[in-house]
């Protein structure tokens, strides 16, 4: 019976996982991330979600796609100032697979990171992260742009709503 039952599970997270939905439990991070209602300082809202934007970007540059859609809500807006807007966690999802899963790992510059609080929604992330090309250095060189990031805590987890990326350039050497 438990073997049937784990086929079931199988069975029927496979096409979600192919969609590029995650599964709550997908989103983990090394520390523990508050409840919205539990964080009770600036400093502690900082931290959480600098614990969350680390989480993220370590499934975006190891691809693990399962984990980076459990971060995106479902109706995501990506806004990008080169490459467009892309709507939806199935759509940013495939496009980070199909992009940057084995071409590009991203870095937040260290010290540009500022968070703010959202009464009764969340959090706004803003900061400075670089793009790097392993293998292909010495051909493309390190990117650098700004982001917003929208994060909304709801349903006991926290997701990115809004994502603006902007300001794209060659990283000063």
């Amino acid at each position: 019976m438990k073997k049937l039952l784990a086929s079931l599970r199988t069975m029927l997270l496979l096409p979600l996982l192919a969609l590029g939905v995650a599964p709550a439990s997908a989103q983990t991070s090394l520390e523990p991330v508050p409840a919205l209602a539990d964080i009770k300082s600036q400093e502690e809202l900082a931290k959480a979600v600098a614990v969350l934007d680390a989480a993220l970007f370590d499934s975006y540059n190891r691809c693990d796609l399962a984990k980076f859609a459990s971060f995106l809500a479902e109706d995501v807006e990506f806004y990008h100032d080169q490459g467009g807007v892309t709507l939806g966690r199935a759509a940013l999802t495939e496009s980070v697979k199909n992009n940057i899963c084995g071409k590009v790992t991203r870095e937040l510059v260290p010290g540009s990171l500022q968070v703010y609080y959202m009464k009764g929604f969340g959090a706004v992330e803003i900061g400075v992260h670089r793009f790097h090309h392993p293998g292909h250095e010495d051909t493309e060189p390190v990117g650098e742009a700004k982001f917003i990031h929208l994060w909304q805590y709801k349903d006991g987890m926290w997701r990115i709503k809004r994502v603006i990326s902007f300001d794209h350039h060659q990283a000063a050497k």
